[in-house]
């Protein structure tokens, strides 16, 4: 009997419950994979659709308590994005699309810190162990989706670069054709145009790759504070059950939010960036640089 109840132990599969640096897939329509981080993007655009909705159909002449306090949070916001462009005409442009990135990412933290977040899922069998794959995880601990972000951030700022300040001056930002151009036209005044303009060519190149530093700076930093969060969540829960626990939740929850912020910031200084020209500030600099000489 004794050898009977240790073999039927030893048979007996072993549940492993890990969080993985990937997203599970949960369920095929056709040949697209849905996974259960993609399913809390889905349910974050479904809560700030449903939000905005019933904002926008409680508007009154004469705000309420919630329309006031959505009022007071939207003109803080926009002054906030104001002191990073200094310009409020690109701030009211912007400032839909920046809000709303702030709006989804905060939604998506705040998501994965939800009790039901990591409990209710299936099990997938693995040879002698069973693997437990929870339905719902946080948006924005997925790379794929922070790197989606990230990339639409950085095509979506070069394109309102592109609407300001134009199609030639944005791409001279990059490929100075004009610097090159310049050799000709200003050696005879300026010989030291023959090192100055290859190295301003050189300089656009870098900004080029800095392009692709961005998109890898952003996606990385959100995905990493998001994903260790979780991590350290799971091993809290795991060590020390219920109670200690509860500090490092509030603890992620301000994470959530500073992560949010500081990705919706970051995104305003890159829209402010690419409407900038820089030539025209050069070209400011050296008149006020005439102006002192001759005074």
């Amino acid at each position: 009997m004794e050898n009977t109840n240790t073999i039927q132990q030893n048979t007996t599969p072993e549940i492993s419950h890990e969080v993985t640096i990937y997203a599970e897939p949960i369920f095929h329509i056709g040949n697209f994979q849905v996974t259960n981080s993609l399913i809390t993007s889905w349910a974050a655009v479904l809560v700030v659709l449903v939000l905005s909705l019933a904002i926008r159909l409680k508007l009154k002449k004469i705000p309420g308590k919630l329309q006031n306090m959505f009022e007071v949070i939207l003109e803080g916001a926009l002054d906030l994005v104001d002191q990073v462009t200094n310009d409020r005409r690109i701030s009211v442009r912007i400032f839909p699309f920046v809000f709303s990135l702030f709006i989804f990412i905060l939604v998506n933290n705040w998501l994965g810190l939800l009790p039901i977040f990591g409990s209710i899922g299936l099990l997938v069998q693995e040879g002698a162990t069973s693997a437990f794959v929870p339905f719902l995880r946080s948006g924005t601990a997925d790379i794929n989706t922070t790197l989606a972000l990230s990339i639409m951030v950085v095509i979506l700022s070069n394109v309102f670069g592109i609407m300001v300040i134009g199609v030639w001056k944005a791409f001279n930002k990059y490929i100075n054709l004009s610097a090159i151009f310049s050799i000709f036209t200003k050696v005879r005044k300026d010989p030291s145009i023959l090192i100055v303009a290859p190295i301003t060519l050189f300089v656009g190149l870098l900004e080029l790759l800095g392009e692709f530093a961005k998109i890898a700076s952003l996606s990385f930093r959100l995905f990493g504070n998001v994903f260790a969060g979780e991590v350290l969540l799971a091993s809290m829960g795991a060590i020390f059950a219920y109670i200690v626990p509860g500090p490092f939740l509030f603890l992620e929850v301000f994470v959530g939010l500073i992560q949010a912020l500081i990705f919706s910031l970051l995104a305003t200084v890159y829209f402010t960036i690419a409407s900038q020209d820089h030539s025209e500030h050069e070209e400011h600099e050296h008149k006020e640089k005439e102006v002192l000489a001759s005074v």
